[in-house]
């Protein structure tokens, strides 16, 4: 049986309003969730994959189902309806490029807010399709409660006032994540502006004169000219970028032995993390995909992912196209970013 034969039922009970160059099964109609039907307030999503797959959004009075739809007839109809808030794409990876890319120029067009479940292996490929422009959640392998706050933060996005029964624990925990990501950018941006060096000597310590007279009854050495060091004594920067490269991955290596003696949540910091892996990666010269930076970020995807976008929003780090494979982007150091750390690791082999 096809995904067309499992389209939700449209309700005959709610008039619908027709639309011109929409077939009448996609005619949008305010469907129920969870058995009662929502008020005009709440956000209607268009959820476009199998019903099996559908998220339980029931404990959301924020949210509401408008309808289930396969890929293909998608985009026409979230063009058509004008009444979505958010648009639900479960397995994108399973969806082929032109498809997928008529979803997000419609998603783009309606000013939608979208929800992108993929898999880890296909995550570069699904996230250099998407434009960066739109306002997008990616969901790798999430369970129930991170599909919930996914869709209490795409309504909250659009709408600020979210209802307190979204506002569980993990909502919680994500307020908390995005405070302290803006108390990061902060203590970067005042590291980045720091001036680095010496301006002068110490106070009280300012060099004496050369005439010997001033120095009465005490011994001085005589004056000598020392020849610049050999070339061959001057550390190469590359051989420098190499040294605090490997100190960088030691500090990330002792990270990792933590969780072998202790809870690996109890020192989750998934933005250093993120951070030193980019940093490293730049001193290397080695780019980064954004599969292989939620690894490194030692949390689940959905989480990095989170943070990632958190991040960039900040102008931590930015977001660059793969020169020689467009199914790929890279996730790199923002320039204030790598300056900053920079500084701060010099600060530490004082």
């Amino acid at each position: 049986m096809s995904m067309m034969d499992h389209e939700v039922p449209m309700r005959q009970d709610i008039p619908a309003f027709p639309l011109r160059g929409v077939d009448d099964a996609d005619i949008w109609a305010p469907l129920s969730v969870g058995g009662q039907i929502r008020d005009g307030t709440a956000s209607p999503f268009l959820f476009v994959g199998p019903p099996a797959a559908l998220p339980d959004a029931a404990a959301l009075a924020e949210v509401r189902l408008a309808h289930i739809l396969p890929p293909a007839r998608a985009a026409g109809y979230i063009r058509h309806s004008g009444l979505l808030d958010i648009v639900w794409l479960a397995a994108a990876d399973t969806v082929d490029g032109t498809t997928l890319a008529d979803i997000c120029a419609a998603v783009g067009e309606q000013a939608c807010h979208l929800i992108c479940e993929t898999s880890l292996t296909a995550l570069d490929r699904v996230a250099a399709a998407i434009p960066a422009s739109l306002h997008v959640q990616f969901l790798v392998d999430a369970d129930p409660t991170e599909k919930l706050v996914a869709l209490a933060a795409a309504r909250r996005t659009r709408h600020p006032v979210v209802h307190d029964v979204a506002r569980d624990d993990a909502m919680e925990r994500i307020d908390r994540l995005q405070d302290e990501v803006a108390r990061i950018s902060r203590l970067l941006g005042d590291l980045a502006g720091q001036r680095g060096g010496l301006d002068g000597a110490p106070t009280g310590f300012a060099p004496r004169g050369e005439d010997p007279d001033e120095y009465p009854g005490q011994l001085r050495s005589p004056t000598r000219d020392y020849a610049a060091i050999p070339r061959s004594f001057v550390p190469e920067e590359r051989m420098l970028d190499r040294q605090r490269a490997k100190a960088v991955r030691r500090m990330l290596r002792q990270r990792r032995m933590r969780e072998q003696y202790f809870p690996a949540d109890l020192f989750a910091d998934p933005a250093w993390d993120m951070l030193l892996d980019l940093y490293a990666a730049r001193l290397e010269r080695q780019p980064v995909s954004v599969s292989s930076l939620c690894i490194a970020a030692a949390v689940p995807a959905t989480t990095a992912l989170r943070w990632i976008k958190t991040m960039t929003d900040a102008g931590l780090f930015v977001r660059d196209a793969d020169p020689h494979d467009g199914r790929r982007i890279f996730i790199a150091l923002a320039e204030g970013t790598c300056d900053a750390l920079a500084r701060y690791f010099e600060a530490l082999e004082e």
